[in-house]
């Protein structure tokens, strides 16, 4: 167990030792388990000192791979405690793409394999062993950010943040329950801006930005890569988490 953890559950094993992310910050994958008892694995960043709050970090269609976990560093890096859920366990363990031509089929094909109410309940484990830090919000990325819009609906988080979700106009209707902002890039070609704007009509109650950006522009291993409109983004996300999580 992390050495001054927050982290108080039963329903979790480590599977991976801790690594050090700075002088007092630690990382490890542990072992969760959902509602359902399947178990999956689930990368757990720690801030040093006593956690602002908890942060369930959602993947992107290419599992919790090295830049995923980079993502749960910098949070915990902010002061948060960070559970990054492999989601792709429920289809094989240990699955980790990158970004070339032939993860994105990869990542497409394995994602379909799974069900939405499985997915919850994986999300709602992570988000219970974050909650043992205080309150919890959730972030994602591409899948990940749809999935951090249905979290902020059925799951009952205190604050979500969703980069370039491409599947939540099929969600439009369900409100958040807790302050939600949504990013999107104005030339993302798989989320046209129409469906931004759908979104939009539909939910007056959540934030959403445009930033002059592809899909992915969060991600600096990416050729879509826009540090800019990542560096605003992220800040408007710690803003959130800042005032409703702690």
């Amino acid at each position: 167990m992390i050495a001054g953890a927050y982290i108080t559950q039963r329903r979790w094993a480590i599977v991976r030792p801790l690594k050090t992310l700075g002088e007092s910050n630690v990382a490890e994958t542990i072992k969760l388990t959902a509602s359902d008892g399947h178990k999956f694995d689930a990368y757990v960043a720690q801030p040093a000192g006593k956690p602002r709050g908890g942060l369930v970090v959602i993947q992107e269609i290419f599992g919790v791979n090295q830049h995923m976990r980079k993502v749960a560093d910098g949070f915990a890096a902010d002061g948060y405690l960070c559970v990054a859920p492999a989601l792709f366990d429920r289809v094989r363990p240990g699955i980790e793409l990158g970004y070339g031509p032939a993860d994105i089929p990869a990542g497409r094909d394995i994602r379909q394999k799974l069900g939405l109410d499985d997915v919850l309940k994986d999300l709602k484990a992570a988000a219970g062993t974050a909650g043992s830090a205080g309150r919890v919000g959730v972030v994602g990325y591409c899948w990940g950010g749809s999935l951090a819009f249905v979290s902020a609906t059925r799951l009952g988080v205190q604050a979500s943040s969703g980069y370039y979700g491409g599947a939540i106009v099929p969600h439009k209707d369900e409100r958040p329950t807790c302050p939600t902002i949504l990013h999107f890039g104005e030339f993302d070609k798989g989320i046209p801006l129409t469906d931004v704007e759908i979104i939009r009509k539909a939910r007056p109650d959540v934030a959403i930005y445009i930033y002059p950006a592809d899909h992915g522009f969060n991600c600096n291993e990416r050729a879509s890569w826009e540090p800019v409109s990542a560096r605003i983004a992220r800040e408007r996300t710690l803003d959130l988490f800042r005032k409703h999580i702690g």
